[in-house]
This record gives C-alpha cells, structure tokens and sequence, in this order.
C-alpha cells in the first residue's frame, strides 16, 4: 500500500507550496496521495497547492469545518487515505520544509513504529505548553519520554490511524470538539501508543514557523482537557530511559519591548493564583491529574489549572531572559522530575 500526506492549512499560501514539494520529494511514489485540507479565508492557499507540480496524486479539500483537528480527521477518513500504510501529517506554515525529515518519519514508522515525530530543538521562549506540562506529563504517565509531543511533523502506521478514528468517534461532545482544534496533536499521540511503538526523529535546527504565542489562551483549552483526559486512569511509570530528561531551549535574544509586550499579554490573561507561592509549579499540574482521576471532568480540571499554567509561563519568560541555555534546561528538567514525583506521591500509582 501506498502512503497518503496530510495537508493541514489556514491561510498559508506563502508556504503551502514548499510544503506540499517538500513531501513529495520524500514519497518518491508516483501512487502516493498529497491531500490538502484547507479551510483559508481566501481561496490563494488552495490555488498555490494546485498549481504545485508533483509526482504523487494531490486532493484539495475545502468548505470543511475549521480547526487543525477536523481538517485532519476529514482527510483521514476520505477514500484517498483509507488504503494506506503510513500517513504523513505536516504543519503547512514550516518556512524550511526539509524533505529528509518528512522521508526519516515514514521510515521510522515503515520500520515497525506506531508513530514518529519530529524532535526539533525550540527557542527558549516558545514551546511552553510542551515544556512545562505536555512532555512531563505524557512521560511520566507512559515511560516514554517524547521530546515534542505536540509537535505538528509526524507519521502514523495504518493501525495507529485506525485506533485513532475509533477513539475520536467514542470522546464525549466536549473533548471532541478539543480533539477537532489544537487537542489533536496529544490525541494522535497518546492513542498511537496503544498501538504500538512511538519514537522521534531528532533533528539539529529548530524548525522557522509561524509563532504559537499569540494562541496561546485557545491551544491551552483545547489541549489540555484532552492530555488529562488520555492521561488519567493510568498509574505513574518508570521513565524507560532512567537518565535524566534533557530538554534543547536554544538560545536567542528577545528585544526587551517584545518580552514586555509578552509579559503584559500574560496579565492580561488572569490574576496571579492564590497559593502559588505554597504549590509552586509542577505541583498544581498533578492536583489536576489527580482530580481527573478522581472525577473532575478533563475541562474543568483545565480551567482550574489555567491560572496556575499562565504564572509558570510568566515567571519562565521573567526570569529566563537572564539564564543560560544550560540554566534553562536544568530548570526545565528538575521540574519534569518533579511532576513524575508528584504523580506517583498522589496516590494514583
């Protein structure tokens, strides 16, 4: 069976072509499917994707329900990708596509793996919802420690697609609708896990995309009730790698006015929590945890824990601006070990 690529797409025209020859490179397969799932505001995204030469079949999708997850649930399900082995799904605002990479991910899964994500290192002040929750949290409660869990570049075998679908048409209305937005990339990962082997193809560079910052508010509700919802129930692990988790925070410099601007948002956003100071970050991630697991609904448990996510991302940026790259990833580290003692001290192991 031939390989499908999933397209994913608002309003990227600039970077949807580069994309889309990028994958193709990486098939190499004349019976290969490219399929596009796009729900832009304009109609030149769509257009540049067509207009792309290519040696793989392609298949625009349009007037689909907006969200990152639904988009990629339709072309899922579509005829064109139920006959393939391995699907590769890629962010579409990636300004340095590199077909090695799309190429290592289907080989990783072609190779017997579940799921293969990309590993990029990040800039020190992006990735906060990976760093400071989604990473330690998904280790701790599955041994296997993905570096980018929620990264937007992986591939999935046919029977971790499957599981997949199956899973998304069982979630109760409120976690569907996380899983059809930003919710996707965890739900893909955690039910890939049931299927199989989940393993990361580690790259050098960090990848040039547009910024998460300003989604911040929307990609922490729509994520987070479905981390806690696929995490709970399941007891605390013993890391499979027992060495210390390394984390890559790869250092630049942040013009003091844009770290304000970031730093202002952030109030912006809520108060500073009560008893912060007493349970300071992780602790008020396993409190959530631990409420799931006993019968918080995922949502709420997630509201809760908001405030607490904001301060930790406030005091990260504050206070991280003056740390070195080695400081930064020590920190992130003993707080990733932290979350694990936490969990298993809960109760729940």
């Amino acid at each position: 069976m031939s390989p499908a690529v999933i397209l994913p797409s608002r309003n990227e025209p600039t970077t949807i072509s580069a994309v889309t020859a990028a994958v193709d490179a990486a098939l190499g397969d004349s019976a290969a499917v490219i399929v596009h799932a796009d729900t832009s505001d304009t109609p030149q995204t769509a257009e540049q994707f067509t207009t792309t030469a290519t040696r793989a079949a392609k298949l625009g999708l349009t007037g689909l329900v907006r969200g990152k997850g639904a988009q990629i649930l339709a072309a899922a399900r579509c005829p064109q990708t139920a006959g393939a082995a391995v699907v590769l799904i890629a962010d579409t605002d990636t300004r340095n596509p590199d077909p090695a990479v799309y190429r290592a991910l289907l080989d990783r899964v072609r190779g017997g793996a579940a799921l293969a994500i990309a590993d990029y290192p990040r800039h020190w002040d992006e990735a906060n919802l990976t760093n400071h929750l989604a990473r330690p949290l998904i280790t701790a409660v599955t041994g296997h420690d993905v570096p980018q869990p929620l990264a937007g570049d992986l591939a999935l075998s046919r029977a971790a697609l499957d599981a997949a679908l199956r899973a998304a048409e069982a979630l109760p209305e409120d976690l569907a609708a996380c899983v059809d937005g930003y919710g996707i990339d965890a739900f893909l990962l955690l039910t890939a896990a049931t299927a199989g082997p989940v393993t990361s193809v580690r790259l050098a560079e960090p990848k040039r995309h547009a910024a998460s910052f300003p989604h911040l508010p929307v990609i922490y509700h729509q994520a987070v009730p479905v981390l806690l919802h696929l995490t709970a129930g399941r007891p605390p692990r013993t890391p499979v790698d027992e060495d210390p988790a390394l984390y890559r925070a790869a250092p630049r410099d942040i013009e003091p006015a844009r770290l304000q601007a970031m730093l202002t948002a952030l109030d912006s956003l809520g108060p500073r929590p009560d008893g912060y100071d007493e349970r300071p970050w992780p602790l008020p991630a396993a409190d959530a945890w631990h409420a799931v697991n006993s019968g918080t609904p995922a949502a709420e448990a997630a509201r809760q824990l908001w405030p607490y996510y904001l301060h930790r991302v406030r005091d990260w940026l504050a206070t991280g601006q003056h740390a070195t790259a080695e400081q930064r990833a020590e920190t992130l580290a003993a707080a990733h070990a932290r979350l694990h003692t936490a969990l298993t001290t809960a109760g729940a192991s």
